[in-house]
C-alpha cells in the first residue's frame, strides 16, 4: 500500500474518531515545546527584545509623548502586550520553514497522521510561548509603573483577546513559511506585515499624532484595533464594541489563512 494511500485512510479514521486528531496535535505541541527546553536560549532571547522595548519606550521617549491625562506607562503596555505576540508569532514562519528546508516535512507527510496536526500543533505551541511571554511582561510592567484602572475582571479577557491575535498571526506567518519555505527569507518576508501592523499602529503613539493620510490605516487596522480594547478593558470606557471587532479580527484572520497555510502544506513536499 502506497503512503499516500495510508494517509487517506488515517484521515478517515480520525474523522470517526476524534480523539486521534487531539492526539497527533498534542505530539506535535510537545515535540515544538521540547525545542524550548533543550534550547532555552531561545526562549531568553524572545523576551529580551520587548524588555527592551519597555525600557526604551518608558525611559526614553515617554517623555516626549503626549497621552493627555492617561500615564505613557498605562498607555505603552497594551502595545507592548501587542508587539510582543506578534513578533512572537513569526516563531511559527521560522519553525515551519526550517523544518521544510530540513526535509523533516516529508517525514510528516510520510506518516499516518491529520494532514493539518503539524500546522494546529505548531501555532498551539507557539501560543502556549506566548502566554509565558505575555506574564512576564505583565510582570516587567508593573515594575516600571503600570497599573490596572479596572479590575482583574477586565484584564484576564483583555491578555485573552491578546493571545487570541498572536494567534491568529501565527497562521498568517505559517502561510509565509510555507510559501518561502527558507528560514532566513521567512524572517525577511514577515517584515513588510510586522512593520505596518506593529509600528503604523495605535500601539506606541496616539493616532491623532500622526500625519492625517495615515490616520485612517493606523486607526482601522487589527492591531489598533485589539491595543484599543486592552486600553479600555484596563484602563476605562465603553468596552462592548470594542471587544466585538478585535474578536471579529481575529476570527476572520484565521478563517482566511489557516484553510490557505493547510492547502500550501499539502502541496510543500
Amino acid at each position: 500500500m502506497s503512503t499516500a494511500q495510508v494517509a487517506i485512510e488515517q484521515e478517515v479514521i480520525d474523522r470517526r474518531i476524534p480523539m486521534g486528531r487531539l492526539r497527533d496535535t498534542g505530539t506535535v505541541i510537545k515535540r515544538n515545546l521540547l525545542q524550548y527546553i533543550r534550547v532555552p536560549q531561545l526562549l531568553v532571547f524572545s523576551t529580551v527584545q520587548p524588555i527592551i522595548f519597555v525600557l526604551m519606550f518608558r525611559f526614553v521617549f515617554g517623555g516626549s509623548i503626549n497621552t493627555g491625562k492617561i500615564p505613557y506607562v498605562d498607555y505603552l503596555m497594551p502595545g507592548i502586550f501587542l508587539q510582543v505576540v506578534v513578533f512572537g508569532s513569526l516563531a511559527t514562519a521560522i519553525g515551519l520553514a526550517t523544518d521544510l528546508k530540513s526535509g523533516l516535512m516529508e517525514r510528516f507527510h510520510a506518516l499516518p497522521m491529520w494532514t493539518p496536526a503539524v500546522l494546529v500543533g505548531r501555532t498551539l505551541a507557539d501560543l502556549i510561548r506566548n502566554v509565558f511571554v505575555v506574564i512576564l511582561m505583565m510582570v516587567v510592567g508593573f515594575l516600571v509603573g503600570w497599573r490596572i484602572h479596572t479590575s482583574l475582571f477586565s484584564l484576564l479577557p483583555g491578555i485573552s483577546l491578546v493571545l487570541l491575535f498572536g494567534y491568529a498571526m501565527s497562521w498568517i506567518f505559517a502561510t509565509v513559511g510555507l510559501a518561502v519555505k527558507d528560514p532566513e527569507t521567512a524572517q525577511a518576508a514577515a517584515f513588510p506585515v510586522l512593520a505596518p501592523l506593529v509600528f503604523a499602529s495605535a500601539a506606541f503613539v496616539p493616532v491623532d499624532n500622526m500625519p492625517g493620510w495615515l490616520q485612517p490605516w493606523a486607526r482601522n487596522q487589527p492591531v489598533s484595533e485589539t491595543v484599543e480594547t486592552f486600553r479600555a478593558l484596563t484602563i476605562g470606557g465603553p468596552t462592548q464594541s470594542l471587544v466585538i471587532k478585535s474578536i471579529l479580527w481575529s476570527v476572520l484572520i484565521i478563517a482566511i489563512f489557516a484553510p490557505i497555510a493547510v492547502r500550501l502544506y499539502r502541496k510543500a513536499v
